[in-house]
């Protein structure tokens, strides 16, 4: 298990430079935006706009605060997304037009290259303790709010918001406290 923390995930320009992107986590852990298997990532969406296109990925969005925006994908009718909806999976190199519903949100991005790995997203309300386990998968666990510590091995730390919990292997750990958790699981093809 590793334990990453928001003070620790990288900042970088968007792919179409028209905000900034915090990278959770991505695999190999030295790859770029061309050349990534998987990435996790946040970003603060302040104007509508066009998203960036990612040739060979899939993508998952999910709305963690804000009103919510809609998503017209590939010119089809626009979706709209917030926060108390499911996260919506879609291509990556299609365009992707955003409109804010009523002002600026954080969304979550979880991509994989198609053909290469396959991802799952959930969004979770822990109500006392939940435990969690990776067996030939990555998983990663985002905490979206305070109240929640994780323990492992004997070991126990507290989770601030937007603090991550990659597992690899065969890891397992328990969430214990009252929160919401994004659950992201990834499975080689």
């Amino acid at each position: 298990m590793k334990l990453l923390r928001a003070a620790a995930h990288k900042r970088m320009p968007w792919k179409n430079g028209g905000g900034e992107t915090v990278e959770i986590a991505v695999f190999p852990e030295d790859a770029g935006l061309g050349d990534f298997d998987w990435r996790v990532s946040m970003a603060t969406v302040t104007s509508d706009g066009p998203f960036s296109i990612f040739e060979g990925v899939d993508r998952t969005l999910t709305i963690l605060s804000g009103a919510g925006m809609a998503l017209g994908i590939d010119g089809k009718p626009a979706v709209h997304l917030t926060s108390s909806k499911a996260p919506l999976a879609f291509a990556a190199d299609v365009p992707v037009e955003a409109t804010l519903t009523d002002g600026p949100i954080s969304d979550l991005n979880v991509m994989t290259r198609r053909g290469l790995y396959g991802h799952r997203v959930e969004r979770l309300t822990i109500e006392a303790h939940h435990t969690f386990s990776s067996v030939g998968e990555d998983r990663i666990l985002l905490a979206c709010d305070h109240g929640l510590s994780v323990v492992w091995n004997g070991q126990s730390a507290d989770l601030a918001p937007q603090d991550a919990i990659l597992l690899e292997d065969e890891a397992a750990i328990t969430l214990r406290g009252h929160g919401t958790v994004i659950a992201i699981s990834f499975e080689r093809l």
